[in-house]
């Protein structure tokens, strides 16, 4: 697979400001995502954080999710409405993060983790019945059962504080990646009308009704 340069710059971003974080303590605190920090202004970490990693396994594995769904966004979109759908699903799963834990003010987050999720919601509108594989079922199943079981587990993540994990980055990416596909590429209603009613049914719930869910 080519991988386009704009793509690559991304990826090598998102390692060497991790490798960095790994080796610095001093600049992962500085710049990973913290309520407290945040509440005081310090709006710049809802981006940085994106760019850190806790591990080389969290780091490896959404470079690897990228690097196999970016394409797809960038040959049917191009390069610019990709960066704007990457950057919009981080942006929007910081915010729902900021929003859901906002009293929690030693909260903190790191991982590309909500951008990727917005990247993989913008494939499965281009593409509802790709396979792809959901932990724990040894199957693959299609793109727009994936997105339901998805939003489905990242709420329910989030009501039960289930493990280390951002769940509502996860959540707020993905509805970012939602949303932002709508916009960015208008000709997904006429082929993939049903995916977008299946897969919008339950995000428009949540948003009408969060608090009974999450």
């Amino acid at each position: 697979m080519n991988i386009d340069k704009i793509l690559l710059i991304l990826i090598i971003a998102n390692v060497g400001f991790s490798l960095k974080g790994f080796n610095d303590r001093l600049f992962f605190d500085k710049y990973k995502f913290q309520i407290g920090a945040i509440n005081r202004g310090e709006k710049i970490r809802m981006l940085t954080s994106a760019f850190l990693h806790v591990d080389y396994l969290h780091l490896i594995l959404n470079m690897y999710v990228l690097y196999i769904f970016a394409p797809i966004i960038i040959v049917k979109l191009g390069i610019i409405k990709f960066l704007v759908l990457y950057f919009g699903s981080l942006l929007a799963g910081s915010f729902l993060t900021q929003s859901y834990h906002n009293k929690e003010l030693y909260y903190s987050a790191v991982g590309a983790s909500g951008a990727v999720a917005g990247i993989i919601y913008g494939s499965i509108l281009l593409n509802p019945n790709m396979s792809l594989m959901m932990f724990p079922l040894p199957i693959p199943i299609p793109g727009y059962i994936f997105g339901i079981g998805y939003l489905l587990y990242s709420m329910y993540g989030m009501k039960k504080q289930l493990g280390n994990v951002g769940h509502s980055a996860h959540l707020g990416g993905a509805i970012g990646g939602y949303g932002l596909m709508l916009l960015l590429y208008p000709d997904v209603f006429s082929q993939s009308l049903s995916t977008i009613i299946i897969l919008g049914v339950p995000i428009v719930l949540l948003l009408l009704f969060g608090k009974r869910f999450i």
